[in-house]
């Protein structure tokens, strides 16, 4: 097949994680019924990245996670970040922000208790939160129903610049014992 690079660079163009070597490998042999070697294939993406590596590209095949993604060339990442910061602009609503304090604080947690904590419905909030990607549905709970358990995502953990829950603000860091109104009981 003279077009295999081109296939190859369509599976990797699409895929939004890095593809593996052996996925590319099962995509075309199952959708052209011929056996490929994953040496074949390996030359292929050497090619495919040589080409990129041309100055007239703004993107580059880099080897991530032992697959294969299409990046912007770092030459590219100040401008991409300006457009980054202005769509972050977007704010989330409060009512998106309190839903989304509840499930990193509770994790994991049902939208029913969700919606016992905030007093109100969080169905557009949750919907809100999963479309932007800052929570995940992590799974069912065994309670009654079965509801969907809810949780942080990657992203969360990436656009407030921390590795884990643990390093979000304690709840006792919020609390300030010295505005109280009247006498102190001892």
């Amino acid at each position: 097949m003279e077009d295999i690079e081109q296939y190859i660079e369509a599976l990797i163009f699409v895929s939004e994680q890095s593809i593996r070597t052996e996925e590319i490998i099962y995509c075309l042999q199952s959708a052209f019924e011929q056996d490929f070697t994953e040496d074949e294939i390996n030359l292929h993406i050497k090619n495919i990245t040589l080409k990129y590596q041309d100055k007239q590209f703004a993107i580059e095949v880099v080897k991530v996670s032992n697959g294969y993604q299409f990046l912007t060339k770092k030459n590219f990442h100040q401008v991409i970040s300006l457009l980054q910061a202005q769509r972050s602009k977007k704010k989330l609503s409060q009512a998106a922000l309190e839903t989304l304090a509840i499930i990193a604080y509770k994790q994991p947690v049902t939208k029913q208790e969700i919606e016992q904590i905030r007093g109100v419905n969080c169905d557009y909030s949750v919907q809100k939160l999963l479309e932007k990607e800052l929570v995940t549905i992590i799974g069912k709970s065994e309670s009654l129903g079965k509801p969907t358990l809810y949780g942080t995502s990657a992203l969360f953990m990436d656009y407030f610049g921390i590795n884990s829950i643990n390093e979000l603000p304690q709840i006792k860091e919020f609390t300030d014992n010295t505005a109280t109104i009247g006498e102190q009981a001892e």
